[in-house]
């Protein structure tokens, strides 16, 4: 059977990608630092593997941190533990040592850096015996484990399913900026919802590809703007460092710093925030 995808324009992998973005122009500055670590680490020959473990067990203690409540020190380690999970694969090629157990052995490391980092904030909220965030840390937990899943399978069926804005690297930028902000609830809401649009998109776009069913509905096409725009945040598509993943990025980000902790019962953080602080002024 031809499994081969045909992807249109509905589906596609939509790739605006500009250096004037502001994401872009972040993963830039970043890069500076980093070129020279992975040179450091290419002259000494280190292998990508070992570097891939080293990040893992960084991330563990990251995760430690995160169950004793001590977010600053959590945000700083798993900047670093990250610094490893970013090099790897760099080194990997730079130094010709790319191989298909090295994509394997990242990707099965990658789940366990993820998951470690879910269990320190549950292990944190049973100990503040809240229930509620301890459901809430642990459905984010499935579903960003289930959006790496459905990708892999999806891929082991049809050529490419790179959908859904909530992936990897975006969990692990708003786990340290939920870190260093005192912030954690809302990035662990804002991850489980995206996360389930993101499973939702992959399992859509592997079912219409298979079936050979239209990209989307053509009322779609006819629909008002707010429409087609509501179809197009919820059926993601869009590359990192275009426009459109910016607006993501700012609204997300607006969530996260300006929704009142005591809106959304937040087991840390306290207080009304700009958003409270108005409402409460404007009564």
């Amino acid at each position: 059977m031809d499994y081969t995808v045909r992807f249109p324009a509905g589906f596609r992998t939509v790739n605006y990608i500009s250096d004037m973005t502001f994401t872009g122009l972040i993963g830039k500055i970043c890069m500076f630092p980093l070129r020279a670590i992975i040179a450091v680490c290419v002259a000494l020959r280190i292998h990508p593997n070992v570097l891939t473990f080293i990040g893992v067990l960084i991330n563990s203690w990251a995760a430690y941190q995160l169950a004793g409540g001590r977010f600053i020190s959590a945000g700083f380690i798993m900047i670093v533990a990250n610094i490893f999970d970013f090099i790897d694969g760099k080194v990997a090629l730079e130094t010709g040592l790319m191989s298909k157990f090295g994509g394997f052995w990242d990707s099965v490391i990658d789940r366990f850096s993820d998951i470690a980092l879910f269990i320190g904030l549950i292990y944190l909220y049973s100990n503040m015996r809240r229930t509620d965030y301890v459901m809430v840390a642990s459905f984010a937990m499935m579903f960003a484990l289930m959006t790496s899943y459905t990708r892999a399978r999806a891929e082991s069926l049809i050529a490419k399913c790179k959908v859904g804005f909530m992936e990897r690297p975006e969990r692990i930028v708003l786990f340290m900026i939920g870190a260093f902000t005192n912030r954690m609830a809302g990035v662990l809401w804002v991850i489980l919802m995206l996360s389930i649009f993101s499973v939702a998109d992959r399992v859509i776009l592997t079912y219409r590809v298979l079936e050979r069913t239209p990209e989307r509905p053509a009322a779609v096409d006819r629909a008002p703007l707010p429409v087609r725009m509501l179809w197009n945040a919820f059926f993601w598509t869009f590359e990192r460092a275009t426009w459109q993943y910016d607006l993501m990025v700012i609204a997300i980000l607006a969530f996260v710093w300006l929704t009142p902790p005591d809106w959304i019962k937040d087991p840390m953080a306290q207080g009304s925030g700009p958003i409270g602080w108005l409402v409460e002024h404007l009564r």
